[in-house]
């Protein structure tokens, strides 16, 4: 725990839901989010994304996230991580930064919530992996295990997404 508050990364492949549970968990707990800063990122460059891109992504998503930190109220869910970063270079371009290896061993989570793969691939002009999202499961997955992070799968769609999230945080803080 930093700063009296508990940092939860929601992560996970694209199209998985990441967003709309940290919204709705953020709501439940009655603190703040961080939203996704890479697609902010993505509609502002006007050009196709880089290597080099991700980076500038990862620094400014962990700026924002130490930012919300400050206004949190118990919890501070952050709608992705550097996780997704790592994995995204990885995948992407057989190569990561770094700084982003680096956050991903010393940056701490106080839980990862990892979102299944059991909602339907939604098409979104940023979404590239449409076909890989087993892998890419298997690849946050072994992460997160590598490393001996805190983490559970968040499985089920809608409320019943949110209502399995809300039930391991509750267990694991003892709320």
């Amino acid at each position: 725990m930093q700063n009296n508050v508990y940092r939860i990364a929601v992560t996970g492949p694209e199209s998985t839901g990441k967003s709309a549970l940290a919204n709705e968990l953020a709501n439940f707990f009655d603190t703040v989010w961080v939203e996704e800063y890479a697609r902010t990122y993505l509609n502002k460059i006007g050009r196709e994304y880089q290597y080099d891109d991700i980076l500038n992504i990862a620094m400014q998503q962990i700026e924002n996230e130490n930012m919300a930190a400050t206004k949190a109220n118990k919890f501070v869910f952050c709608d992705t991580d550097i996780t997704v970063c790592k994995i995204w270079c990885e995948f992407k371009y057989k190569k990561c930064h770094d700084w982003i290896n680096a956050m991903f061993k010393n940056h701490t989570y106080d839980l990862f919530l990892l979102c299944d793969i059991d909602l339907p691939w939604e098409f979104d002009p940023q979404r590239e992996n449409a076909n890989e999202r087993t892998e890419l499961f298997d690849l946050y997955q072994n992460a997160l295990k590598s490393e001996n992070f805190p983490f559970v799968v968040v499985s089920g769609s809608g409320s019943i997404r949110t209502q399995n999230a809300i039930a391991e945080i509750q267990k694991r803080f003892s709320l």
